[in-house]
């Protein structure tokens, strides 16, 4: 065979070279595994894109959360790289604040995160599509950065509208409102949004200037508690004397886990609650609790997941609160464990936000309002509770399905190609 000297094969188009690479993702979110909370599910959806054939790179924080301290004992400058379950992954230090109440120490921890994740900047074309996750608004402005840098496109993944939260935890007046002109500026960068509850997506179409389309994309039972809790599902058809409550989770201003306690105190009837608990607030409730002496209270440190899932197996009440005024701002991460359990929801919430209306509208459960704190929907009924508690077992379980891992990791997967087909189309029309 005879090669010409002044030819060579020819090279594939960049249509058709983009189709034969991976797909490259970078993910920017403060909490990853080991964190608890969203640490895990962000984990488990990096982990979920690997799988599918996409190359993911994520910059997150070092591990901080739910303890708001630094547990790696790597807190600093120095940027530490890692390859886990096919994750490419850079930790950034940043500052933790000592009291996670204080607005002023909150706000210098969301730029400290901005800051330390710039001194790494991508380059153009690195990668193909740039996700930022919202709790954090540093995320964000970094998400903005990267994009341009590398010319491909934002994908604003609304977990918690922190702004929106702020007022709800108390904050009031210009510093509320400078807060959410700063978080919906940069949103309105993005060029897809997606959020995790219908009710989320409407208070983001609300957004003056926002995009006619906001994608629903629920989060989902990720695959290790799916298997803890395949191991302790059970029907449950009788409650137990006494009634058996359980809290698991972060404790914050968005919970107002006290004011809720307080009120269960004034009950006389027996009943055990068990309040598994880390965060910022812990030290308030335990203050609180060793105060009033109830024994009915039981406060004790975070499980594992494999005991979280002994423990929902156990109660007759899962119990969620979400504090008043929270409107569409977030909604619990710990609902999903919960109705994957088939567990009731004990619901202290607003009757219309995100929590609220999922309990209602699928009956998961009891929902108690803030107004009146009157828990007679439970002890109230107590000839027919166990009949209704078998129902709304059975209603948690039914909408669980909802919530699995495959089908929610393969809509954001589909999500993340519609975004770049239609970012790629879009630019292609302006240069024509």
């Amino acid at each position: 065979m005879l090669f010409s000297l002044h030819s060579s094969p020819a090279l594939p188009d960049r249509k058709t070279l983009n189709k034969t690479l991976k797909p490259r993702l970078l993910v920017i979110v403060n909490v990853f595994k080991p964190d608890l909370g969203g640490g895990i599910l962000f984990t488990d959806l990096c982990e979920g894109f690997v799988e599918r054939g996409w190359d993911v790179t994520v910059k997150c924080a070092i591990s901080y959360y739910p303890e708001w301290r630094d547990n790696s004992g790597h807190n600093g400058i120095t940027i530490r790289d890692s390859r886990e379950h096919g994750v490419h992954i850079e930790r950034h230090g940043l500052y933790i604040p000592p009291d996670p109440n204080s607005l002023s120490q909150r706000l210098l921890h969301e730029a400290s995160f901005f800051l330390s994740l710039l001194r790494r900047r991508p380059s153009k074309g690195e990668y193909d599509l740039v996700m930022a996750f919202c709790p954090l608004i540093g995320s964000v402005a970094y998400g903005i950065v990267a994009s341009r840098l590398v010319r491909a496109p934002l994908w604003l993944n609304v977990q918690d509208l922190s702004a929106q939260a702020a007022v709800a935890g108390g904050l009031a007046g210009p510093s509320a409102r400078f807060m959410l002109w700063i978080q919906n500026g940069l949103f309105r960068r993005a060029h897809a949004w997606s959020s995790i509850s219908e009710s989320m997506v409407t208070a983001l179409k609300s957004i003056p200037r926002g995009p006619r389309r906001v994608a629903c994309l629920p989060n989902w039972l990720h695959a290790d508690m799916t298997r803890h809790l395949s191991k302790v599902l059970r029907n449950r058809v009788n409650t137990h004397t006494p009634l058996r409550l359980l809290y698991s989770g972060n404790l914050g201003a968005k919970q107002d886990l006290l004011t809720f306690c307080m009120a269960l105190h004034e009950r006389r009837e027996e009943f055990i609650f068990r309040i598994h608990a880390g965060g910022a607030r812990v030290d308030e409730l335990r203050t609180w609790l060793d105060h009033v002496a109830d024994s009915r209270f039981l406060l004790m440190p975070l499980t594992s997941e494999e005991q979280l899932a002994e423990w929902l197996s156990w109660c007759d009440f899962y119990v969620i609160t979400e504090r008043r005024g929270a409107g569409h701002a977030f909604l619990p991460s710990k609902l999903i464990p919960a109705v994957s359990s088939g567990a009731p929801i004990l619901a202290v919430c607003d009757p219309d936000g995100p929590l609220g209306s999922e309990v209602r509208s699928h009956a998961l459960g009891p929902h108690v309002s803030w107004n009146d704190l009157n828990f007679d929907v439970v002890w109230g009924a107590r000839p027919d509770l166990s009949t209704a508690v078998a129902t709304w077992s059975r209603n948690a379980v039914h909408r669980s399905t909802f919530f699995s891992r495959e089908s929610s990791l393969d809509r954001y997967v589909d999500y993340a190609h519609a975004i770049m087909d239609r970012y790629h189309l879009r630019r292609g029309i302006a240069s024509t």
